[in-house]
């Protein structure tokens, strides 16, 4: 005897509700998780001030990319969405049981996990969350049942591969580029293709650089330049340096640098020796940049 499916059972309306609250997430999640896919060093440096482990930043940034392209792709295919919803509402389950742990601490912090929705975490934050759980409920509940499971494999071996694809070309990116011959500090051409320089990327009203370059003002350099570039309020570039105890002098080309050496947020530095990139530094924590710069010889 056969028996009438979820899909022939549901309503028109319920069918129609489903499909929209469906492309809606996938919308969203799609653009998440290519965001991180073809950035995953930038979002690494986000995962990291979001209390993420210095040593699992990275690979959760990859993971989170697959994850959020892979669940947007079954939401928009009918006999997968149940499985899309699901995943979908997983995450979002998680990321909210994560952000309640550590309210306290994150709270008023960017969580712009989405290019089209700019916000912070507060209460606000889990309303948005909430409201995108229910749309995942809804579209997997009015949804058919899936089949079809050795296609849904080939779906993610496929974002797999333009995953690896994303990390192998932004990972080309992070070393090797070449600085120009000079940039102007405190008023005056400085070399930067002389021995040992560390330019250094902040923003003076950021928590994050604040704690970054007190941690460096520590190191016991040798022979390095070191050249802070304010990315923001450049007023208050002084202030920073000297607060901060890394005292190092400013210049104001911090946009034409970020073209050569393109990172997300701050903090973010970039030893050069004789001019070429070594490397990206973009976690800073008890490990590192320490291992990284003295691996170059920047510090004792």
């Amino acid at each position: 005897m056969a028996y009438p499916t979820l899909a022939t059972r549901a309503p028109a309306w319920k069918t129609g509700i489903a499909t929209v609250c469906a492309i809606l997430l996938a919308l969203l999640f799609f653009s998440a998780g290519i965001w991180k896919m073809v950035g995953p060093y930038d979002w690494a440096a986000k995962m990291r001030q979001a209390l993420i482990p210095g040593s699992l930043s990275l690979f959760t940034a990859v993971s989170f990319g697959l994850a959020e392209t892979f669940a947007a792709t079954l939401l928009v295919i009918p006999r997968f969405r149940r499985w899309g919803a699901i995943l979908t509402g997983l995450m979002l389950v998680a990321f909210m049981i994560f952000v309640g742990i550590n309210y306290n601490t994150l709270r008023g912090a960017d969580c712009s996990c989405f290019p089209w929705l700019k916000r912070s975490i507060g209460p606000g934050f889990f309303v948005g969350d909430a409201a995108m759980l229910l749309m995942a409920i809804i579209a997997g509940w009015w949804s058919r049942p899936v089949h079809g499971f050795k296609t849904a494999g080939i779906l993610l071996g496929g974002i797999a591969i333009c995953s690896a694809i994303g990390f192998a070309l932004d990972n080309g990116r992070q070393s090797g580029a070449m600085a120009p011959e000079s940039i102007i500090v405190d008023g005056k051409p400085i070399s930067l293709h002389e021995g040992k320089v560390l330019l250094y990327f902040f923003d003076p009203e950021c928590s994050h650089c604040d704690a970054a370059a007190r941690r460096m003002a520590k190191h016991t350099w040798v022979d390095v330049k070191i050249i802070g570039l304010p990315s923001r309020v450049p007023q208050f570039g002084a202030y920073f340096m000297t607060s901060t105890n890394l005292k190092a002098p400013l210049s104001p080309d911090h946009d034409a640098l970020k073209k050569i050496f393109p990172f997300g947020d701050p903090p973010y530095a970039v030893p050069l020796i004789n001019g070429r990139q070594k490397a990206s530094l973009s976690q800073f924590d008890e490990a590192e940049p320490e291992a990284t710069l003295r691996k170059f010889g920047f510090i004792e």
